[in-house]
C-alpha cells in the first residue's frame, strides 16, 4: 500500500543528502524512520500503562549496578 505525504523540503533535502551518502534509497530511510517512530512511540504508551498500574519499581541506579552497568 502506498501512502503519499508531505515532507517540507527542508526535510526533504536532509533525507536526500542522507541518501547519497549512505547509498540507500529515500524510500527506505523514510521507512526506516518512521518504523524507529513508531517502536518508540508504542514503548513509551506501554510504560505509561505500567506507571498507572502501580507495582514495585527499581532505581535506575539499582538497575546499572544489576546489569553491571555501573559508571
Amino acid at each position: 500500500m502506498s501512502t503519499p505525504i508531505e515532507i517540507p523540503d527542508e526535510i526533504l533535502a536532509r533525507l536526500t543528502q542522507l541518501a547519497e551518502s549512505t547509498g540507500r534509497a529515500t524510500d527506505h530511510l523514510a521507512r526506516q524512520a518512521l518504523l524507529e517512530y513508531l517502536d518508540d512511540q508504542e514503548d513509551y504508551l506501554i510504560a505509561m500503562e505500567r506507571l498507572k498500574k502501580g507495582g514495585p519499581r527499581l532505581p535506575f541506579e539499582d538497575l546499572e549496578q544489576e546489569l553491571g552497568l555501573e559508571r
